[in-house]
């Protein structure tokens, strides 16, 4: 404490002696909150900077879950001006948290692909579902599951990895598709019965997909991804190739929407205000659109937005999804979760 106290002290003394031309040359920071995932090119973010005057502070907080709570915990002293990632499953608990601003610009007033509540922009969507590993079912010889039910079946025991749905947000999405498909009570039911058939769950996303899936070294054939990883896999891999060695397995009660948007935090720093909010125009402009399809892998929100050869060739969009109504996420998402950990943790 003495040392930030003296610290502080030191930055008092050093801009008292700055002179006013030295002082406006020197960027605002710009703190923005993100998930893990977030990524875009570096020189996308530099010509920001350079446009708008500021200096961009990212922090990533590891999954969106993570995020969010991280976002709550620190509301009386708020760690950020604007934050990306607060998606359709976390957005009743940060609102219900009082930690969202809401932002009413041009982005705001667009027309969207998709929406969000709040005063949060969208700024992309995707949809969780099955992956699996092609290889290693045409080397079993054994047919892809067409059902979750099947999924509980003793000759699928120990394929699946899930993510844990109080620290991932697919995790919970899947969790909540799996309530809208089957019905609560037909879900806890699917789940024990999963359990029991030995499936695995691990903290976040990137555990599942690169530790855990056998595309990637682990023991588990089927995993919780996104419909656009396929298309990611084509695009990553070191050989070329025209098909993905994944694919999707749209089963009904295993797919959910997932809307991400960005914010402004109430209680931000008010001389980061209007650079925050030319940070929610940037992310719904052309540039930031078209680059997060090949870097966070997501469809683009803004209406009419054009999708990149790779996404259009071998990112499948689901004919249906299954979602909670949002006010049943509002009023039963709480005790959803809670019940999950009961039936499959502990």
């Amino acid at each position: 404490m003495q040392r930030r106290l003296f610290s502080a002290a030191l930055v008092s003394v050093s801009l008292a002696v700055l002179s006013p031309a030295v002082m406006a040359q020197t960027p605002t920071p710009l703190r923005v909150l993100t998930h893990s995932s977030f990524d875009l090119p570096k020189e996308l973010l530099a010509q920001f900077e350079k446009e708008v005057g500021v200096k961009l502070q990212v922090v990533k907080a590891g999954d969106a879950g993570e995020m969010t709570n991280k976002l709550i915990l620190t509301k009386a002293r708020p760690i950020a001006d604007v934050v990306y990632g607060i998606d359709n499953t976390l957005l009743p608990r940060a609102l219900a948290a009082g930690v969202i601003e809401p932002y009413t610009g041009p982005a705001a007033q667009r027309a969207a692909a998709v929406a969000l509540e709040g005063g949060v922009v969208p700024v992309d969507y995707g949809f969780v579902t099955l992956n699996i590993d092609k290889a290693w079912f045409a080397k079993k010889g054994l047919a892809l599951p067409t059902s979750l039910d099947d999924l509980a079946q003793p000759a699928y025991a120990k394929l699946l990895v899930v993510q844990n749905p109080a620290t991932s947000s697919p995790g919970q999405a899947f969790v909540f598709a799996t309530i809208a498909g089957l019905g609560e009570e037909g879900a806890f039911k699917w789940w024990g019965r999963m359990r029991g058939n030995g499936v695995k769950v691990v903290k976040g996303w990137t555990e599942a997909y690169y530790t855990e899936f056998t595309r990637n070294g682990g023991t588990r054939p089927i995993v919780v991804s996104y419909a656009s990883s396929p298309a990611a896999e084509v695009f990553y891999s070191k050989e070329k190739i025209s098909e993905s060695p994944t694919a999707n397995l749209f089963l009904k009660g295993g797919v959910f929407r997932q809307v991400e948007g960005v914010a402004l935090v109430k209680g931000g720093n008010p001389a980061a205000k209007e650079a925050a909010g030319k940070f929610i125009e940037f992310l719904r402009a052309a540039p930031a659109q078209q680059a997060l399809q090949t870097t966070m892998w997501m469809f683009p929100a803004e209406a009419g937005a054009a999708r990149v050869d790779v996404i259009k060739a071998h990112a499948s969009e689901p004919a249906t999804f299954d979602n909670p109504s949002t006010t049943d996420i509002n009023s039963k998402g709480k005790a959803w979760l809670q019940r999950w950990t009961k039936v499959v943790l502990k």
